[in-house]
């Protein structure tokens, strides 16, 4: 337990590393968090509210999965990344120049994509969006990566209707996390249910 306790939480921080680079990039931010800034768009609530909102929308729609159950790895998930991601920051190199900051982001998403591998991997849970993907992913039999890319342009599509920002990050997250997170799930060993 406490070496699954210890991965988990690693992975964890390696997470809101990943997290910090792509916010710090300023060059786009996550599908998911365009969908949060909408809401709060629309809606004229935080954006941590907005997104705090989404976790439990995102966590009810599990239970017609009947394939995930909320762990101690969904709780941390939720409380630690941000604040992770936090730690992170201010030991990150803030660019003047376009093609750094790029690097940056697309680091920081293989960094998001090798984490979420490890931190599921723990078995203790996976995080309510992350969850949702892996759940619809054993119930349809599709590939991962397609799931997910169904995920994020979905979510992308109706927080940028409703207001939420756009930039060329974002799209580059929606387009390539599916694939990443795929193949960083077989790099740990997780099982992905095959289409018959």
């Amino acid at each position: 337990m406490f070496w699954r306790v210890s991965q988990l939480m690693v992975g964890l921080a390696i997470y809101g590393l990943g997290i910090g680079m792509m916010v710090h990039s300023k060059i786009g931010i996550a599908p998911w968090d365009v969908f949060a800034q909408g809401i709060s768009v629309q809606t004229h609530l935080t954006f941590g509210i907005s997104s705090a909102i989404v976790s439990v929308i995102v966590l009810l729609a599990w239970i017609p999965l009947k394939n995930q159950k909320p762990g101690i790895g969904t709780v941390l998930n939720a409380i630690l990344i941000g604040i992770f991601a936090d730690l992170w920051t201010p030991f990150l190199p803030t660019p003047s120049e376009y093609l750094p900051n790029l690097i940056m982001f697309l680091l920081g998403m293989v960094i998001v994509a090798f984490a979420t591998g490890m931190y599921i991997a723990s078995k203790l849970g996976s995080g309510p969006r992350d969850g949702l993907m892996v759940g619809t992913q054993l119930r349809l039999g599709w590939p991962f990566w397609l799931v997910r890319t169904m995920y994020e342009g979905t979510v992308l599509t109706i927080g940028w209707l409703m207001g939420g920002q756009v930039r060329e990050g974002t799209l580059i997250f929606a387009v390539c996390i599916g694939y990443l997170m795929q193949t960083s799930m077989k790099l740990f060993g997780i099982p992905l249910r095959k289409r018959k």
